[in-house]
């Protein structure tokens, strides 16, 4: 893979103001710790880092991005409220290079290696934690967080809807469990959502865990690059599809935030073209529903 040279750029979604209040003196304190420990745990950085230098490292994260140069977009904890319950979350790192997405990595810990077994996505007794990569024209690829032989991964191959299952975000707030169950009804799915947090999904979607991904988030939110750049190059160089709700292929050069068209789905090339079908159809009938008064 080629990219072009350039001053390092970064995306990521936290910023240092609430760590540079007062108030939050000893917790920074705490990560300066942390962070200083860790470093010398790996070894390969000669450095200790100030608490100066950990806030300065933080907002390295303030560029917004766009459609020239190289930028790398970062979510350090992709899925906060799954990562505070124990659940599903992700560590995810994407390279745009002319406002594509080239490279890709989630580091998923509390997502089974070899796959989700059951409907709250974990599976005990099975080796937790996997890391996925993908970069372009490549395809994408799986391994244990301990560094395994990596291993070659794709998406399902199920091409009739009534034996395929969807994910969806466990969280209301982060899309419309009654818009994404009228879209499975209409589609034929037979099974109930596997709703997980983070873009574990994207990973779990891409080595064949399930065949059906659907966000569909609130009238008014802003989706953000940081929450699908990794996640979406890990599903294409699998064998599949990621667009918005009218088949456009997501867009990263626009800057921090992705303009879609009412929510983001992603499946197999096959159960593409019928997802499209219910997904519009689904939305049609809900925006002519009358408003509850």
């Amino acid at each position: 893979m080629e990219v072009t040279s350039g001053s390092f750029s970064m995306v990521a979604e936290e910023d240092s103001e609430d760590l540079r209040k007062d108030s939050a003196e000893e917790i920074l304190e705490h990560i300066t710790d942390l962070v200083n420990e860790t470093l010398a745990e790996d070894g390969s950085y000669n450095i200790t880092l100030s608490k100066e230098g950990i806030l300065s490292a933080i907002d390295t994260g303030k560029s917004e991005g766009g459609p020239s140069g190289r930028h790398w977009v970062l979510d350090p904890i992709d899925g906060t409220k799954g990562f505070l319950r124990g659940g599903q979350y992700a560590i995810a790192l994407a390279l745009l290079d002319e406002g594509k997405v080239v490279l890709g990595v989630l580091g998923c810990p509390n997502l089974p290696l070899a796959s989700i077994s059951n409907l709250n996505g974990s599976s005990s007794g099975d080796q937790m934690g996997a890391l996925f990569s993908a970069t372009v024209g490549c395809g994408a690829e799986v391994e244990s967080l301990e560094g395994s032989p990596p291993q070659k991964i794709s998406v399902c191959t199920i091409d009739n809807p009534v034996n395929a299952s969807f994910f969806e975000s466990y969280e209301g707030a982060h899309t419309m469990h009654d818009l994404t169950g009228s879209i499975a009804e209409k589609l034929g799915v037979q099974a109930p959502p596997v709703r997980i947090d983070s873009q574990a999904k994207y990973g779990a979607l891409a080595r064949g865990d399930g065949a059906i991904y659907l966000r569909f988030p609130h009238k008014g939110y802003k989706e953000k690059i940081w929450d699908h750049a990794a996640g979406a190059i890990v599903v294409t160089e699998a064998g599949g599809v990621v667009t918005d709700a009218s088949g456009n292929d997501l867009d990263f050069s626009k800057g921090r935030f992705l303009d879609v068209d009412t929510g983001i789905i992603a499946t197999n090339k096959q159960l593409m073209p019928s997802l499209l079908k219910s997904v519009q159809e689904a939305i049609k009938e809900k925006s002519q529903a009358p408003s509850p008064l």
